[in-house]
């Protein structure tokens, strides 16, 4: 069991996020953000510093950090939504902004020469950071398709390059977009409205190959036919040059940036949930909170997710006018994570750094049809992260001991029955169905680490009916909305939206994981402040957005 210094340690998140009923200052405030995500935490800390406003934070929940919150038992704790981050090398992009909202008081840890290795049945492909790196392993894992392999990552590059553009269009001020942004677009959508799967078909007929340049799609939860290629090019491009974890772990993230919000004359508190969004003529005032009162600023940010914030914290007659039909927007996958804890420590185990994507066969959208189709079929992609081998400081946290993520994505269908139970509470048919998906999980995990057989001290599973207990997403999504080749075309999807101060933050504003939500918060930001804040942050205007 963990020592008592572990147990009742105050998390430092816990001094820096207090609740509502126990604070309820009324402000003054610049601006209101519902939602305490990497997007709406980093778009209130840029607006603080760059924008000197006062910024009010409210999460519903007793945690802050969304997705990058950890959560504990006795001697462990594990991250829920930050299992690398790419980009995070000095002068790069992801870490310019991140140094921006933390003021540079969070630190990077490699994940050394390898980051991803990908498991097609009983053939491993190795990821290695560095662009001529992986054109070297990939040529000679398919010798045959060199000049593929070539094209393949010349057309990375330039839907790297072409996304700055296209983020640059979401933050103009709608007469210029008008008439700058399908000039500024054009070569994005190229290839965000051509599915994956149709762009590589057109380079290579190596199915092989097609399966592991995609054996990253869990990373955005949509096989190569139904992805866009654009989401699959900048999340390629992101980790192209090698993943990053958090020192500390993911709770360091958020214990970061608050201070900055703070310093601002800021605050953010927890179990404060917002029933709706204040609308007078026409313009966002304010928040209803779940208890009637309401909490007024000129400015409103949702870090809700774009269909929880129309659907749902917006007046009907107003969310019509606005969102009269979004057909075209659909939720991401569903998923399960198993959550591991060994009393062992990571080298003991010799569990490695780099993550491992397994698959069952090289048609990714078979599998995934069929698991969805079937909840007794293989599971279309299992992916395991090693935190405590990933992070640094983790045996001086909890020393002795390491953990592990295990990940597999399923339909929400499965798990709707029981969407209105009560956490801990659930009936006793959902926790045999729990124990029959760990039981399957820890096959997969076994099969590839027999090492950790019987060394196992904690094993618990969240389901999407955990997910949708903490992020409030209705289908118990992961990624936020599903990275379609529609989803790159609709209007909606920016930082302003048809009500008047009100802004939208996050991963449905960029695109889905914790640094596409970080760059939700700087084209919010950017939008608010009429400024381009990718400029201000990292010096090298020609960049804007994750390429």
């Amino acid at each position: 069991m963990g020592s008592l210094g572990e147990v009742h340690r105050v998390p430092a998140s816990m001094k820096t996020a207090k609740p509502y009923h126990l604070d309820r200052s009324t402000g003054p405030w610049d601006a209101i953000v519902i939602g305490s995500g990497i997007g709406g935490v980093g778009a209130a800390a840029l607006l603080s510093r760059y924008g000197g406003k006062r910024v009010l934070v409210l999460e519903r929940h007793y945690t802050p950090g969304g997705f990058t919150h950890i959560f504990r038992r006795p001697g462990y704790e594990w991250d829920v939504g930050v299992h690398y981050v790419g980009e995070a090398a000095p002068g790069q992009a992801i870490r310019a902004a991140f140094e921006a909202v933390t003021d540079g008081s969070l630190e990077w840890a490699s994940l050394g020469a390898v980051y991803d290795r990908i498991v097609i049945g009983t053939d491993t492909y190795e990821l290695r950071a560095g662009a001529d790196n992986l054109r070297r392993d990939l040529k000679r894992y398919f010798p045959q398709e060199a000049h593929a392999i070539d094209r393949y990552l010349a057309m990375v590059a330039e839907v790297a390059a072409a996304s700055g553009r296209y983020f640059m269009a979401k933050v103009l001020p709608a007469p210029i977009a008008a008439l700058a942004g399908p000039r500024l677009r054009r070569s994005f959508m190229r290839y965000a409205e051509r599915s994956t799967r149709s762009v590589l078909e057109d380079l290579t007929r190596d199915q092989r190959l097609i399966a592991v340049l995609t054996g990253q799609w869990g990373d955005f939860g949509l096989p190569p036919a139904q992805s866009s290629f654009a989401v699959h090019a900048i999340i390629a491009n992101h980790y192209l040059e090698g993943a990053y974890y958090p020192v500390g772990g993911a709770r360091r993230i958020f214990d970061a940036i608050a201070p900055v919000i703070e310093a601002g004359g800021g605050r953010v508190l927890i179990n404060a949930e917002v029933s709706g969004i204040a609308i007078k003529n026409g313009w966002a005032v304010g928040v209803t909170m779940s208890d009637g009162a309401v909490i007024r600023a000129p400015l409103v940010v949702s870090d809700a997710g774009v269909l929880d914030t129309f659907r749902r914290l917006l007046p009907e007659a107003v969310a019509e006018r606005c969102d009269p039909d979004r057909t075209a927007l659909e939720p991401s996958t569903a998923h399960l994570c198993l959550y591991i804890g060994l009393r062992h420590s990571a080298g003991e185990l010799g569990l490695p750094k780099s993550n491992l994507w397994i698959y069952p066969e090289e048609r990714h959208e078979r599998t995934f049809a069929n698991a969805l189709e079937d909840s007794d079929a293989a599971m279309p992609a299992v992916y395991i992260s090693f935190p405590s081998a990933k992070d640094p400081d983790f045996a001086r946290r909890h020393p002795g001991r390491a953990t592990i993520d295990v990940i597999t994505f399923v339909r929400w269908n499965s798990f709707a029955q029981w969407s209105d139970t009560r956490w801990k509470k659930r009936p006793q048919e959902y926790d045999a169905m729990k124990e029959k998906l760990t039981a399957r999980l820890l096959e997969v995990v076994y099969r590839h680490l027999p090492q950790i057989k019987g060394r196992i001290d904690v094993c618990e599973l969240s389901t999407p009916v955990t997910t949708r207990h903490f992020s409030n997403y209705a289908n118990g999504e992961i990624y936020g909305l599903a990275h379609t080749p529609a989803r790159f075309g609709d209007a909606l999807l920016r930082p302003r939206t048809p009500i008047r101060g009100l802004f939208l933050t996050g991963q449905d504003v960029a695109v889905c994981g914790v640094a596409g939500a970080l760059m939700g918060g700087v084209l919010c930001a950017s939008a608010i402040l009429r400024r381009n804040l990718v400029s201000s942050i990292s010096r090298t205007p020609a960049k804007f957005g994750l390429g």
